[in-house]
């Protein structure tokens, strides 16, 4: 025990796994905010495709040379957000037709361009780190952590100052309406910060697995409470521990995504119990 106790602590003297340790909680808590509205709206496989678009533009990215990534990657996701937003009220592309289109889609060019363009000699091993978040996480710089940063504290102020509206479309995008809520407005703006979330997550647990970062955490809340503050605070601090916990589990040698996307999985399943055992009736 002693032993591994002093493992920990040689990794954690390590700058990398403290950038990887702060962007992780940072990500973890902006996806957990985010992951309540897109599940009780029924959004949450916009996630999905979006973090599929995120990887076909860091394939253009990588065959472009761009040193900054982000600076195309965060513009093309937002973009789409905003196509599949207004493709969700299309009559002849229903939603979840143009998600599953723009998904498939951006996977398979993404993937073609990095095979045909790439000059690196491991295209398999680059492409498996990225859907997968293998590495990522772990070679982070200063510059990457304050832009993180940075991202995440305008997610937690725009959902804080807006936190009224989003709760009103979130339940009833009539009745907001009738209010005098502007529900187009604000779905837009879960839109943007949704596609944000993404691409901050990319680092984290990898394009495949990003809607699981997004979606458990909310889903583990909900087991057990039915308030939409408690469910809010609940799965904010169930993905930031087992984000952390997925952190530090991985320094053992397993990959960073998968683990933190298996204790989430774990903690779902002990909250189930919980509701099951109370019935779902704690508040």
């Amino acid at each position: 025990m002693s032993e591994l106790i002093y493992r920990f602590q040689y990794y954690f003297s390590m700058p990398m796994v403290q950038y990887a340790m702060v962007v992780g909680v940072l990500i973890a808590l902006c996806s957990s905010l985010l992951g309540v509205p897109l599940v009780l709206k029924r959004f949450s496989f916009i996630g999905d495709g979006l973090s599929h678009v995120a990887f076909g533009a860091l394939a253009i990215a990588t065959v472009l040379k761009i040193t900054n990534d982000m600076l195309l990657i965060l513009p093309i996701t937002i973009i789409t957000a905003i196509l599949l937003l207004q493709a969700g009220q299309n009559t002849k592309i229903k939603g979840d037709a143009a998600v599953a289109m723009i998904s498939v889609g951006a996977l398979a060019i993404g993937y073609l361009l990095i095979s045909v363009f790439s000059e690196s000699a491991n295209i398999s091993g680059d492409v498996c780190s990225t859907l997968f978040g293998s590495t990522q996480i772990l070679t982070l710089t200063v510059t990457d952590v304050w832009m993180c940063a940075g991202m995440s504290v305008l997610v937690l102020l725009l959902f804080a100052l807006f936190y009224r509206q989003i709760f009103a479309v979130t339940f009833d995008e009539s009745f907001a309406a009738a209010t005098g809520v502007r529900a187009n407005l604000y779905n837009l703006l879960i839109a943007v910060i949704t596609a944000i979330v993404i691409v901050l997550a990319m680092n984290l647990v990898g394009s495949l697995l990003i809607s699981a970062l997004v979606i458990f955490p909310a889903l583990s809340a909900m087991r057990v409470f039915k308030n939409f503050k408690a469910v809010i605070l609940c799965s904010a601090l169930i993905s930031v521990l087992a984000s952390a916990l997925g952190i530090l589990l991985s320094l053992l040698g397993t990959p960073v995504g998968p683990t933190i996307v298996a204790v989430d999985i774990a903690v779902f399943l002990i909250f189930t119990l919980i509701g099951k055992i109370f019935g779902g009736k704690v508040a």
